[in-house]
């Protein structure tokens, strides 16, 4: 079942990667936003459009799906290129219209990640947003990551962290002795924000305080390649 999910992203993902068709709007609306590279490419996404009675979120998000090569660790232009855009959301409304026909990831298959970014933030290391940044990281045993991933990007669209604009994203990984849920935020050396971070990531996963946790910046990652 979850090689029939997994191949519908990779087809969501092709649709939503380019430019919506022209035909039904007029040249005076073709507001077109500047989206992040995908595949190696700057592409042209449409804003994304939000109906008057929808609630709208307080940042526009860009669900990102990826699955790793086995062994040897990949490059950074492969990484790249395994990137998939899923879809995006600025609305309540949109989010679970979108994540009501996800699967969940502890169906995926191993080695495969989703990353859930502020719109305009690529998951890389090397995007402009997360270049001086680290992420927390959660190891978990096999059986809660879909739980802990729902509580993580609900605190995470209700703004619950507290910590203004510093949060980029999140990033769920399946591995195959374990799970591993992420959070990125933009400023490594700021270290009571990225303390409130850890705090709140502890309360909404209900984390016991025995429970570990790292964090590392993206400089030490890139170091280790």
């Amino acid at each position: 079942m979850s090689n029939k999910y997994e191949t519908s992203y990779r087809l969501k993902a092709t649709e939503d990667s380019g430019v919506e068709d022209d035909d039904s709007q007029s040249k005076d609306n073709q507001k077109i936003e500047k989206g992040p590279p995908v595949n190696n490419a700057k592409i042209l996404l449409p804003p994304i459009e939000i109906n008057p009675n929808e609630h709208k979120l307080q940042y526009a998000y860009a669900l990102w799906y990826s699955r790793r090569s086995l062994g040897k660790q990949t490059s950074i232009q492969s990484y790249d290129q395994n990137l998939k855009l899923v879809g995006r959301f600025a609305s309540v409304e949109q989010f679970w219209g979108l994540y009501s026909h996800l699967v969940r990831p502890s169906e995926l298959t191993v080695h495969t990640d989703f990353h859930l970014f502020k719109v305009g933030i690529k998951p890389m290391w090397e995007d402009e947003a997360n270049q001086k940044g680290g992420k927390w990281i959660v190891r978990l045993r096999k059986g809660l990551v879909s739980r802990c991933w729902e509580n993580l990007i609900l605190a995470m669209l209700g703004e619950q962290f507290m910590v203004g604009e510093e949060i980029c994203g999140a990033v769920v990984s399946i591995r195959f002795q374990e799970d591993i849920i992420c959070v990125w935020n933009k400023t490594a050396s700021d270290v009571a924000t990225t303390a409130r971070i850890r705090d709140t990531l502890r309360r909404v996963l209900h984390l016991p305080t025995s429970a570990s946790m790292e964090y590392k910046t993206h400089t030490d990652s890139m170091k280790r390649l």
